[in-house]
């Protein structure tokens, strides 16, 4: 068995999505003074390696708890995409892929975008779906869509219509994955378990791919 680590680190530093705050650590108590370690940590539910809830952006959308366990952990498989200099990733880059689509729980979009973590390039010009591609995914069984980059739909959205089509279907979205040159399986399991609390619109997640099962 080969597990690898799909998830990007959480610093004071790290990119985060135009608008949000980076994270806060800050020390609470120290094995000096207080005999144990601990930290305030301070953070949006959408930070760094994540999923997002139907409730992220629909009204009446489902909650990360209202979902069974099951829904975190499922056959994937990854639409290599990174050697193609698109804009878009629309029906016709999909269709190739068709055949895999319909044996997997979550399809990852590999973009290669993850290799500008730090850089301002890395919420420019990464390839994103189109609204007619989500829509054709819709079709299949999946439990989620993940991608190399800082969102699923292109960075001048300002309607986040590929979000809300994927999430009609509740739909998770992954956000932020990397490391995914390092899976060599056609398909693999991936688990992506969030925190468990309430009301929850999206959670970091230590995202994993588990091959050679």
């Amino acid at each position: 068995m080969k597990i690898t680590d799909l998830t990007h680190i959480i610093s004071s530093d790290m990119p985060v999505f135009p608008g949000t705050e980076q994270p806060i650590f800050k020390c609470a108590n120290t094995l000096e003074k207080d005999g144990f370690a601990e930290a305030i940590i301070t953070m949006y539910s959408h930070t760094g390696t994540h999923i997002d809830a139907p409730a992220h952006m629909l009204a009446h959308g489902a909650h990360l708890e209202d979902f069974n366990i099951e829904h975190f952990i499922g056959k994937a498989t990854i639409l290599d995409f990174s050697k193609e200099r698109i804009q878009f990733i629309d029906l016709d880059n999909l269709r190739q892929y068709e055949n895999e689509i319909m044996k997997v729980d979550f399809i990852i979009i590999k973009t290669g975008w993850s290799k500008y973590w730090g850089d301002k390039i890395y919420y420019e010009g990464f390839p994103a779906l189109t609204e007619e591609a989500a829509n054709w995914l819709l079709n299949f069984n999946l439990k989620g869509v993940g991608i190399d980059a800082i969102s699923i739909d292109d960075m001048n959205s300002t309607k986040f219509a590929v979000h809300k089509k994927l999430m009609s279907k509740d739909i998770l979205i992954i956000e932020n994955l990397t490391n995914l040159d390092s899976v060599k399986d056609k398909y693999f399991i991936l688990s992506i378990l969030p925190l468990k609390n309430k009301k929850a619109d999206g959670s970091p997640v230590r995202a994993v791919a588990i091959e050679d099962i």
